[in-house]
Formats: C-alpha cells, structure tokens, sequence
C-alpha cells in the first residue's frame, strides 16, 4: 500500500481544527505521517523500528520545548 491510497487517521484526542498529523499504516509495518491540513502534500514514512523510537520518545516527552 502507498501513502496515496492508504487509509489515513487522526488521534481521538484531536481536536476538529486542530492542528494535527495524521497516520496510515503501510505494507511490511511501515509508519506514514502526514500533516492533517495539507494532505496532498508531502509525508514521512518510517520503518517500523523508527516509528517505535519515535513513539518511545513522544511517551518519554524527549521533544518537548524547553523555555
């Protein structure tokens, strides 16, 4: 399955206008991400081990701003 015709999604806890990424799962446990507000655009693909550092990182607020 390519990012084009994949099914995409957005979190539950997304709000209507929110600004948001959406995520489809592909073939062989690929990852797609994409920006919910331009999805003709372009989109990230990760392996299924960069999306669980990925994910890892998100729960363990490593990209969290800093003031």
């Amino acid at each position: 399955m390519s990012v084009l015709n994949a099914e995409w999604f957005k979190s539950s806890y997304s709000q209507e206008q929110g600004e948001c990424v959406e995520v489809a799962f592909l073939d062989h446990g690929m990852v797609g991400m994409r920006d919910s507000k331009n999805p003709t655009g372009p989109a990230l693909v990760f392996t299924p081990g960069e999306w669980d550092a990925f994910t890892a990182g998100v729960t363990d607020r490593e990209f969290d701003r800093r003031p």
